[in-house]
């Protein structure tokens, strides 16, 4: 009897350990699964909305991406590595009619979801992603026209033969290639 509690709570432990968050579906986009920690369904028509931020963190931990709303006439895609990158290629828009249609919250720091740690983790966020051997995969759409009214902020990765990643900004797409 012990010892098949002890092989049912190693199989549970493994289980947690070596899994991965699949959104919309069970099979995800990536063939091969052992370096993948979240990845999404192949929809080829939706991508991931980075969080609108009003007020700027004080101290981000580096690899933040968001959307720079504290000009809501002047919002920016924004990378944290240090100091704050601005990722819109010189593009602003103006998203104050989409930020009537938002919560005002009190944001609780000590509240958020983390994938791939031991849920202790130290770094602020509304998703965190903590792993030294896994990523996330962006969803996946062919070319940005299938995304239909994109909201400001939504991160796409284009696959075929125009490889790259996309972030729309509220006004207008912006692409980089490797």
């Amino acid at each position: 009897m012990k010892k098949i509690i002890i092989s049912s709570i190693c199989l549970m432990i493994s289980g947690v350990a070596f899994s991965q968050v699949i959104i919309g579906n069970d099979i995800g986009t990536a063939t091969d699964k052992t370096s993948v920690l979240l990845e999404f369904a192949n929809t080829n028509d939706r991508g991931i909305v980075l969080p609108y931020l009003r007020t700027m963190p004080v101290a981000p931990t580096e690899g933040t991406i968001i959307l720079d709303a504290t000009d809501s006439t002047r919002a920016k895609i924004k990378y944290y590595n240090g100091t704050w990158k601005d990722l819109s290629s010189g593009n602003e828009a103006d998203i104050s009619t989409v930020l009537t249609k938002q919560p005002t919250v009190t944001e609780n720091n000590t509240v958020g979801t983390i994938i791939g740690s031991d849920q202790t983790s130290a770094t602020g966020g509304a998703l965190v992603l903590e792993s030294s051997n896994k990523a996330m995969i962006l969803p996946q759409v062919t070319s940005t026209d299938v995304v239909i009214n994109p909201a400001p902020g939504m991160m796409v990765y284009i696959k075929g033969t125009n490889k790259r990643l996309a972030v729309f900004n509220g006004s207008k797409w912006t692409f980089w290639a490797p």
